[in-house]
């Protein structure tokens, strides 16, 4: 493998996960996870991804008026990474209908259960939004009550919620109650969304064919 640029490639793909191709920024960041000692099996699938990418080349972002302004979606697939257990978190901001924002990434901690995983995740996605709101209000566009983070999880969204879930929590970091204060504060809301309709669920793991042209959809890719 010394021969083979696998670093050069995978950072060549994170520029364009990070940029314009929010579609591949899962595969992307799990391929980078390998830059120390990648196989042939590593190899094989950043040729795969190129040429995947070989064929959508036309695909781009588009951004066209919707019912909301700022869209925010947040999530996480638990125990993805089957090396550690930890999770995967994914989260999307969208502007119009097509996304402005993006990450996948891969959880500092294991999560004990799957509300845990979601919840570590929406803390993260707060913190972008909260980013977001201050950008655009910099610029002339303030946004009038609470940012809406979409989450497909009922049980993490009634910990953040509600404080009387605290006791299936406090083992977390206390950083980790800082979404709780942003929704008493009314800065952040959070809403439940089907799985089906989830923008953020392509950052978080491998999805099918049909999830994928689906996905397209839900970020704003068109070709």
């Amino acid at each position: 493998m010394k021969d083979i640029p696998y670093i050069n490639a995978v950072g060549a793909l994170m520029y364009l996960a990070t940029a314009t191709r929010p579609d591949i920024a899962n595969t992307v960041s799990t391929l980078a996870r390998f830059s120390s000692n990648p196989g042939m099996a590593h190899w094989n699938a950043v040729k795969h991804l190129m040429r995947y990418l070989q064929g959508t080349l036309d695909m781009k972002l588009t951004y066209s008026p919707n019912s909301e302004f700022l869209s925010v979606y947040s999530d996480a697939d638990h125990a993805g990474n089957l090396d550690n257990g930890k999770s995967t978190s994914g989260y999307v901001l969208k502007i119009g209908s097509g996304a402005v924002s993006w990450s996948s990434k891969l959880q500092t901690m294991v999560g004990l259960s799957t509300t845990e995983a979601e919840y570590v995740a929406a803390v993260t996605c707060g913190m972008e939004a909260i980013w977001m709101r201050s950008l655009l209000g910099e610029i002339g566009y303030t946004q009038d009550g609470p940012t809406l983070i979409y989450m497909d999880n009922q049980s993490a969204i009634q910990v953040v919620k509600n404080p009387e879930h605290h006791g299936r929590m406090k083992h977390l970091d206390l950083r980790l109650f800082w979404l709780r204060d942003e929704i008493q504060k009314g800065v952040i809301s959070v809403k439940y969304i089907p799985t089906d309709f989830m923008a953020a669920d392509i950052l978080t793991k491998p999805l099918s064919k049909v999830k994928v042209v689906e996905a397209y959809k839900q970020l704003g890719l068109q070709s």
